[in-house]
């Protein structure tokens, strides 16, 4: 009897240690299979998005989108200085007194934004390049190419949008039309990139909205879309996803 207690007791203590073993084993060889589609998933994540885009460059885009907003500001200043009417919207001053298009205002605003625009691509094309090389990525691969594509796609339509607003003399849409497009574009394009831009163009696209009501104020609101949000934007990716 005491022996059948003894052994009993052994066989139970037995089953405990093989069942705690087997279960160690099993979460040990959960967690390595955890850690392995973690990883795949990482590996497909890499070769389907492009993940290389440097916060840095959303910045340094945001201060030339101000400093290029802060000089129109000033000559549009400068411009309703010289006009009979102080109280006329900014976009009256793209029309001259015979009803013809201001070109010399005009071809202002233009310079303006190609030189913001050179300066960001020039600044985002560099950041970009060192950020990919840091971590060792392409810059040039089937999804890079995939990106640009369907980035420029709602850029393009916009474009030619602008410029037939321009030709109809609807000088005070084509502020708000850039901020719809932009953020139209981004959010097309965040399929093959990191999800955050998808968030910067639907706020893209509510500012052009807000735009398109409160004309007068479209100079602020390109202000803010171009300017404010890619500071905020690129401060967030930067501190998310590069500084280690």
């Amino acid at each position: 009897m005491i022996f059948d207690k003894l052994f009993g007791f052994v066989d139970k203590c037995y089953n405990f240690a093989f069942q705690s073993t087997f279960n160690i084993h099993k979460m040990s060889t959960e967690k390595e299979q955890l850690e392995t589609l973690t990883e795949i998933r990482s590996l497909m994540e890499r070769s389907s998005r492009f993940i290389s885009l440097s916060g840095l460059s959303g910045v340094f885009s945001g201060i030339f989108a101000l400093a290029g907003a802060a000089a129109a500001y000033y000559h549009l200043q400068d411009a309703f200085s010289t006009r009979s009417n102080p109280q006329a919207e900014y976009y009256d001053l793209f029309w001259l007194s015979d009803d013809t298009l201001n070109v010399d205002l005009l071809m202002f605003f233009f310079y303006d934004a190609a030189l913001v625009l050179l300066a960001s691509l020039a600044g985002g094309i560099f950041l970009t390049v060192r950020n990919s090389r840091k971590h060792g990525n392409n810059i040039w691969d089937s999804t890079s190419k995939r990106l640009l594509i369907n980035l420029l796609i709602p850029l393009t339509t916009g474009g030619i949008f602008c410029l037939i607003l321009l030709y109809h003399g609807l000088i005070a849409l084509v502020a708000p039309a850039t901020l719809v497009f932009y953020g139209l574009a981004l959010v097309n394009a965040s399929k093959y990139t990191l999800d955050d831009i998808r968030y910067l163009g639907i706020c893209e696209i509510a500012l052009g909205l807000a735009a398109s009501v409160y004309i007068g104020y479209g100079l602020f609101f390109w202000a803010i879309g171009f300017g404010v949000l890619h500071i905020i934007y690129g401060t967030v990716m930067y501190f998310k996803y590069e500084r280690k």
